[in-house]
């Protein structure tokens, strides 16, 4: 009886202590991991929104880089911290492949992170060089049809958005195109504008003056409405790939089993933060859309994520990495 009773309110001083701890949370400032180098689309969105999260929570929001090795380091570090919602990650699509895309992983992203709102959905548009003749998706896809392998696409490198927007596509319309990888989409859209491949799954803030320039042609977007941006261009679905929904998308998670009090404090943050009118602008000067969600929303979409690689990468038989 002397150990239940030990046990009991050993319980109570523990629920206790982190009652205390997420009602006076925070109280020193909060690391935001970005897995991705400085001036990406990623970290853009992270300094936008970190001025009016600090000011909201009354403690500075950090952005911190940590680049490299397809954003695992990054995603690492919070996975390892403390679950006290002193570190974040803004995530995005490679949180999504990357547990289908290797083999082994230093953490599960089902168990090691706690998922507190989406923010932004960043849809692609499918460009190619003015060069290659073709004027819309069916001509695009008859000359592909026509020279099985002889296509080519360019990417940021295996993983990224630009990789596994094009891996969809080519699982959903069945093309023999070869993957073209560079060192980042700077050089990808470079080498796309220069003529050395010959199509691209660009983000719209990156393609965009390149195509209002007309040194690049827009054939399709891949989210599921048209950009403001971009208004005169169809989206994939709008073309027959009725299923077609694939975009760039960021989401913050927090380290595992942070408590639900934690989490709900920063998801308020969040979402008066996405619904600051500055701060749509400039996603929306991005190329991106603010989308905040619940916790339980960003739990569903992420399951929903991993779901889909699983089956894209067997699919179209993307060879995964030890």
């Amino acid at each position: 009886m002397k150990t239940n009773m030990a046990w009991g309110w050993g319980s109570l001083v523990l629920m206790a202590a982190g009652a205390a701890t997420a009602q006076e949370y925070p109280i020193k400032p909060i690391r935001w991991i970005i897995p991705y180098s400085p001036g990406g689309a990623t970290d853009i969105t992270a300094r936008t929104m970190a001025p009016h999260l600090t000011q909201g929570l009354g403690q500075q929001v950090l952005v911190e880089n940590r680049a490299g090795g397809a954003a695992i380091p990054g995603m690492d570090v919070v996975a390892k911290a403390p679950p006290d919602g002193y570190t974040w990650l803004l995530a995005n699509i490679a949180f999504g492949a990357n547990p289908s895309l290797f083999r082994k992983l230093p953490f599960d992203v089902e168990k090691d992170f706690t998922p507190v709102s989406k923010v932004a959905v960043v849809p692609m548009v499918v460009t190619v060089h003015p060069s290659l003749p073709v004027r819309n998706l069916n001509e695009l896809l008859s000359l592909a049809r026509k020279n099985p392998g002889k296509l080519n696409y360019g990417s940021a490198g295996n993983g990224s958005a630009n990789h596994l927007t094009t891996e969809v596509f080519r699982s959903y319309t069945k093309v023999n195109i070869v993957h073209v990888p560079f060192k980042g989409g700077g050089p990808a859209v470079a080498a796309l504008v220069g003529g050395q491949i010959d199509m691209l799954f660009a983000t719209i803030s990156s393609a965009s003056p390149h195509i209002k320039a007309g040194r690049l042609r827009a054939l399709a977007l891949t989210n599921y409405k048209r950009s403001a941006t971009l208004p005169d261009t169809p989206t994939l679905q709008e073309l027959g790939l009725k299923d077609y929904n694939v975009n760039e998308w960021q989401v913050i998670v927090l380290p595992g089993n942070t408590p639900k009090a934690i989490v709900d404090r920063v998801n308020k943050e969040v979402v008066a933060t996405l619904a600051d009118p500055k701060v749509k602008a400039r996603l929306v000067d991005l190329g991106a859309e603010a989308e905040s969600t619940t916790p339980e929303e960003a739990t569903a979409f992420l399951k929903k994520e991993w779901a889909l690689w699983r089956r894209v990468v067997k699919e179209a038989g993307i060879q995964t990495v030890d």
